[in-house]
Parts: C-alpha cells; sequence; structure tokens
C-alpha cells in the first residue's frame, strides 16, 4: 500500500501510542490511515469513521485485505457523533474544508474535552481555522507543509492548551512553519506573491466597484505575505 506524501506526513504527525493506544480517523474515506498506524505500531487499534457508507465499505475491504478487522473498528458517523468521550487517544482530521473542521470540533465538544492530541490538515480557511483552535483553547505543537500535486498541504499537531499569536500573518501561515523557516511555506510565499500581482492586474482592467473592493483584500493578503516572508528572513521585529 503506497501513500501519498500528503498521508505519510499525517502518519508521521500521529505521535507514539503504543500497543495501548487507539486513534480515531474522521472522514476515514480508504482506511488507509488507521491501517498504517496500527501497522507501524503507533497505535494498538484504531477507529475508522465516516459519514458515508461507501468509503466505509471501502476502508473495511482494505482492513480485511490487511488482517487488521479486529484491531480496527468502522463506524457510519457524522464527525464525532459516533465516537464516546475518553474513548480516542488522538484524533485525526484530514481532508476537509477549515470551518467543516471547526464544526465538528465545536459539536463534539463532550468528546474533545477528553482527547489528548489531534492531527489536522484543513484544505481551506486556514487563517480562520487557526484562529477558532485559539477560542476552543487547542494549541499547534507543530507544523509541516507538504507540496503534492501542484498543491501545498499544511499538517497540524494540535494538544489542549493557549495560543495566540501577535501578528495576523501568523494565522494566515502558520507561526510554526515561519519560525521553523520551512522551504516549503518560502516556495508557497513566492508562488502567493506573484499570484498576487496577477489577481491585481486583472482586477485593476475591470475598474469596478466590485473589483476595487476585492484589490483592497488581496493587497491585505498581499501584505501579510510579504510579513511572513520577511520573519522567515529575519527581518521581523516579532519574529
Amino acid at each position: 500500500m503506497k501513500l501519498s506524501k500528503r498521508l505519510e506526513m499525517i502518519i508521521n504527525m500521529v505521535p507514539e501510542l503504543g500497543a495501548g493506544g487507539c486513534v480515531a480517523d474522521v472522514g476515514t474515506d480508504h482506511g488507509f490511515v488507521p491501517i498504517r498506524l496500527v501497522q507501524l505500531g503507533k497505535a494498538g487499534r484504531a477507529l475508522a469513521l465516516d459519514v458515508r457508507e461507501g468509503p466505509l465499505s471501502r476502508a473495511r475491504e482494505h482492513i480485511k485485505d490487511c488482517g487488521l478487522s479486529r484491531q480496527i473498528e468502522t463506524r457510519l458517523s457524522d464527525g464525532l457523533a459516533a465516537l464516546a468521550p475518553g474513548e480516542a487517544n488522538v484524533v485525526v482530521i484530514t481532508g476537509m474544508g477549515g470551518e467543516l473542521t471547526l464544526r465538528i470540533l465545536r459539536e463534539g465538544e463532550a468528546v474533545r474535552g477528553m482527547v489528548d492530541g489531534w492531527v489536522f490538515s484543513p484544505q481551506s480557511e486556514l487563517s480562520r481555522f487557526r484562529h477558532g483552535l485559539e477560542e476552543l483553547g487547542l494549541a499547534i505543537i507543530r507544523e509541516e507543509m507538504v507540496f503534492e500535486d501542484g498543491k501545498y498541504y499544511t499538517v497540524m499537531l494540535v494538544k489542549p492548551g493557549a495560543m495566540h499569536y501577535e501578528e495576523e500573518f501568523r494565522y494566515r501561515f502558520g507561526d510554526c512553519l515561519i519560525r521553523a523557516h520551512s522551504p516549503q511555506l518560502l516556495c508557497f510565499l513566492e508562488r502567493q506573491k506573484q499570484q498576487y500581482r496577477e489577481i491585481l492586474a486583472a482586477l485593476d482592467a475591470q475598474d469596478s466597484a466590485t473589483a476595487r473592493i476585492r484589490a483592497v483584500e488581496i493587497e491585505k493578503e498581499w501584505k501579510e505575505a510579504e510579513e511572513a516572508y520577511a520573519a522567515m528572513q529575519g527581518n521581523h521585529s516579532k519574529a
């Protein structure tokens, strides 16, 4: 079973739990993440959860083919609904938008308070997602970025705790990535700045009220990208 670079990064981010540990994978799709975690011995057992029966059926087949039906249980679940408080040490939620992931966390408050760690890889709304984690009393401990199939993916290890960044660009691009001088983030920022130039040129050609409003938003994002880039180069006073 060959996994994508993104899935390998997600698996690497999960802490070693040992034979007595349990991982829950929300939105498991094919079940590859829990399968590999159990195969590697990072967890003794796992729960594969998905809101749709189709992906769960595929996951069951893969789990059975790997001879792990006793260690990995599949459950039909909307978010954390089918997970009992304290049942999983670590919960993995990846491949969803940031707002949807936050909704799952808010609706699963009873479960959320008894989870030791989380692994997230939101596909969108990263700034809002990091703000949401702060509001929920969760802190990003580690963050990595991987480039695959023309797209950048961010993977986070999160634990209960306080988190706050003074500058907004750290919420948008990731304080941990900035402080680690992530080569992937540097490449991402360079690409973003080029895209901002192209978008602003196109908006300027439109010369409409809507285009001008959008241009202000893009200029703000561009400024934050420049601030993040400067911080990674050691040119920001609070980096």
